[in-house]
């Protein structure tokens, strides 16, 4: 989908941009809500970026991934209100094609250590996914969703995905996250129809 970004970008854009979406402040490092921003520090570690802080209010950074431009953030407003950094970022970066946007994200939908796909359609209820969209006008963006299982017992969804998961689930979390990393980059070179025949056709 084209998308208007605005005058705002100076320089080449880049070919994708990936956010991750999370909580800032250490004392949501390390929960389940924090996997996308997880995954793009990943990203950042594998390709030598340093997150910094930018007017974006985001954390952010710039990789070559081969021949190819990539910028990396992880917005620092507050998860459910990622719309903002989101509309910035896209606007600093030149993204004019909203499939060159990548949004990575907990699914309480999906089992821990499941990862699947998607571009458009439903947001099941992320308040991110919906932030980016009201502020975007639209979801046609590719999102890469990773499991973390749904509240045991009666425990309510936001005590769920707000706490450190027990060694189990951290060590499925830890091989899903480098997946997703993979899965970001198979999208930069081949596209996201690529990316879901290889990762939403698992068992």
């Amino acid at each position: 989908m084209a998308f208007r970004s605005g005058p705002e970008r100076r320089g080449t854009p880049a070919d994708l941009l990936v956010i991750g979406l999370g909580n800032p402040g250490a004392e949501y490092a390390g929960t389940r809500h924090n996997v996308g921003a997880d995954v793009v520090a990943l990203l950042a570690d594998r390709h030598g970026g340093r997150l910094k802080l930018g007017k974006e209010r985001a954390l952010s950074a710039e990789v070559r991934i081969g021949p190819q431009r990539v910028a990396l953030a992880f917005p620092q407003t507050y998860y459910n209100d990622a719309g903002l950094a989101a509309t910035a970022l896209v606007r600093r970066h030149g993204i004019d094609d909203l499939h060159h946007l990548v949004v990575v994200h907990d699914e309480l939908d999906l089992p821990v250590g499941k990862l699947k796909v998607k571009v458009g359609g439903g947001l099941a209820g992320n308040n991110g996914l919906k932030s980016i969209k009201a502020h975007l006008h639209t979801d046609d963006f590719v999102r890469v969703r990773l499991g973390i299982g749904k509240p045991p017992g009666r425990q309510q969804g936001v005590d769920h995905v707000l706490k450190r998961p027990g060694k189990a689930d951290a060590a499925e979390l830890a091989i899903v996250m480098a997946e997703a990393a993979d899965a970001v980059e198979l999208i930069l070179a081949e596209g996201a129809e690529a990316a879901m025949t290889r990762y939403n056709q698992r068992a």
